[in-house]
């Protein structure tokens, strides 16, 4: 239904916000399933994890792959990291693009100086806290939203040090606002993400409809060749595949090489259709009917 990006510097509050905003759209009544993925979902150690590249990289990885999994149009998912790179914050919107749902950014925006200050709290109260020489690394690398940027907006925008955050903070109010809208043919200022081709996953009425196509062609196939063995190079009146299906037409001899490449050319042009169209069929008698009608097409023709 949604993937919302937490973003901001470390310590700026983007726990909290995450937090607030997962309760707050619990009580507003939605019917969706709500989820918080960051770094102790998967007991991670913050200052491990920015160590090195390598170390974060693998930590980027590693939520980039569950949110890849969660996100649904039955649930709304909250991502609280960092989220500093806006090359990261791209393929998070990517994600929300091919799921063909509702992305927005919550930014907490705190300057250094409290950041810094609440991080040496939390040392002193043996809570969690960054390094020091992570901590300076991490903020030197913040990379800020500009809502001008698609994998930006929309931008709700917090203010920790000046407001605090609750979940009557404006930010989280209008950003629930646009999570749990209903969207018609006139609704202007919610935006659902639409997959294009390139980021589409073809569609599949079974999970084995794939499969199916491929065995019916081949028996297909292989009736044809049967057949032609079979009558020796003489005329044939028509190929029968089974009960209730077309027969196959064949005026002339039809080599293996053209049927393997006519049977390609079927699985091709078929699970192009997919993306745009019906998906292709899931039983073995529908998958042998099209391709009984495609070869008599182009049998005909040749």
């Amino acid at each position: 239904m949604a993937l919302v990006v937490i973003c901001g510097q470390p310590c700026s509050g983007k726990s909290m916000a995450a937090v607030c905003l997962a309760e707050a759209l619990k009580e507003s009544g939605s019917n969706h399933t709500v989820r918080v993925i960051d770094e102790t979902s998967f007991h991670l150690d913050r200052n491990q994890s920015y160590a090195n590249m390598p170390a974060e990289k693998n930590l980027r990885g590693v939520l980039r792959s569950e949110v890849d999994r969660s996100v649904s149009r039955d649930s709304i998912i909250i991502v609280d990291s960092l989220n500093s790179i806006k090359g990261y914050r791209y393929e998070l919107w990517c994600l929300a693009r091919a799921a063909g749902i509702r992305y927005c950014v919550v930014y907490c925006d705190a300057d250094e100086t409290h950041c810094r200050k609440w991080n040496e709290e939390r040392r002193e109260k043996g809570e969690d806290a960054y390094d020091d020489k992570i901590f300076e690394d991490l903020v030197r690398r913040f990379e800020t939203p500009d809502r001008r940027n698609r994998w930006d907006s929309p931008l709700f925008e917090l203010w920790p040090h000046r407001e605090g955050i609750v979940g009557s903070s404006a930010a989280i109010l209008d950003a629930i606002s646009y999570l749990t809208k209903k969207v018609d043919s006139k609704t202007r200022d919610v935006k659902t993400l639409q997959p294009t081709i390139a980021t589409q996953n073809t569609r599949f009425s079974e999970a084995n409809s794939l499969y199916e196509l491929d065995r019916a062609t081949q028996e297909v196939s292989n009736a044809i060749v049967e057949a032609q063995s079979q009558a020796l190079g003489g005329p044939l009146n028509g190929v029968s595949v089974g009960q209730g299906l077309p027969p196959i037409n064949i005026s002339r001899p039809v080599g293996l090489p053209e049927l393997r490449s006519l049977r390609r050319t079927f699985i091709k042009l078929t699970g192009q259709t997919s993306l745009s169209g019906r998906p292709p069929p899931s039983d073995a008698d529908s998958a042998k009917r099209m391709f009984v009608d495609y070869l008599n097409r182009e049998l005909a023709n040749a």
